[in-house]
């Protein structure tokens, strides 16, 4: 069996969030460190005189391991990940204390 691509399935998952948070007064970043591995969708502009800035999601890839910092969405990029193939061990909810992550179906990191 051949090892799933995680930077370019991360950057998949990212690309197909990014549509859904877009629309006209703000803009959706996407931010992809691939030299470190690092990849975030942040949410930016103004909704009528409020400014709007916020990380949406935040992904690392260390140790082959994926690591969600920040999970902005209803779904779940974990789910995601799962659901194209990823290990539930080879995800760590990085959003979660360390000692909270045992608990989780996921690697405890």
């Amino acid at each position: 069996m051949e090892r799933i691509n995680y930077r370019e399935l991360v950057q998949t998952i990212l690309k197909r969030h990014s549509i859904h948070h877009s629309n006209d007064d703000t803009e959706v970043q996407l931010i992809f460190d691939t030299e470190r591995n690092h990849y975030q969708v942040l949410h930016l502009g103004w909704e009528e005189l409020r400014r709007v800035y916020g990380c949406i999601i935040h992904i690392d890839i260390k140790d082959g391991k994926i690591w969600i910092q920040r999970d902005g969405t209803e779904t779940g990029v974990a789910n995601e990940l799962v659901t194209a193939g990823v290990p539930k061990q080879d995800i760590i909810l990085g959003f979660h204390a360390p000692y909270k992550r045992k608990f989780t179906e996921f690697a405890p990191g």
